[in-house]
């Protein structure tokens, strides 16, 4: 079990050329067409599955302020079980857990189905990076431990 202990001070400061690459990368899918609200859900998924924190912090206070509801919040984790999701979210986050767990899901053709008949191919190609990109950051936050902030984050910081 993790001591919460940082691994490192600053990972973002010892990579800054990459850092920004994937910043900019971050950017870029959020102009890809994909809702922010869905994008959201998707990174708060694939950050549950990973445990990690820092990631669970940040996307659920930007979900938040982009008016997502405390109960949908609190469900995310049963989605399967809940009727407060829709199919184009029930899509995208059956995709989120296939290819958050690759190695033992094998990307099943059955979620890929659900993925063509609720988004284009383009917007399966950005899903697809968004869900790749957030598994990314969440192995550079849990791996050197990084601690999420006791307040709100700043948006200027968003993965």
């Amino acid at each position: 079990m993790s001591t919460h202990t940082p691994r490192l001070t600053d990972a973002f400061k010892l990579a800054p050329e990459t850092i920004k690459g994937l910043l900019a990368a971050s950017t870029a899918l959020k102009a890809g067409g994909l809702e922010p609200a869905l994008l959201e859900l998707v990174k708060i998924r694939a950050s549950q599955i990973n445990g990690c924190a820092f990631c669970l912090h940040m996307h659920v206070t930007d979900a938040r302020k982009m008016g997502e509801t405390e109960m949908r919040l609190h469900l995310l984790n049963a989605w399967r079980d809940s009727s407060l999701y829709t199919d184009r979210e029930r899509a995208a986050l059956a995709w989120t857990e296939a290819l958050t767990r690759v190695a033992d899901t094998g990307a099943p053709d059955e979620d890929y189905a659900l993925v063509q008949a609720h988004f284009t191919e383009a917007e399966q190609v950005h899903l697809s990076l968004a869900i790749g990109l957030i598994n990314l950051w969440n192995r550079l936050q849990v791996g050197f431990r990084a601690a999420h902030p006791p307040v709100a984050h700043s948006a200027a910081t968003a993965a």
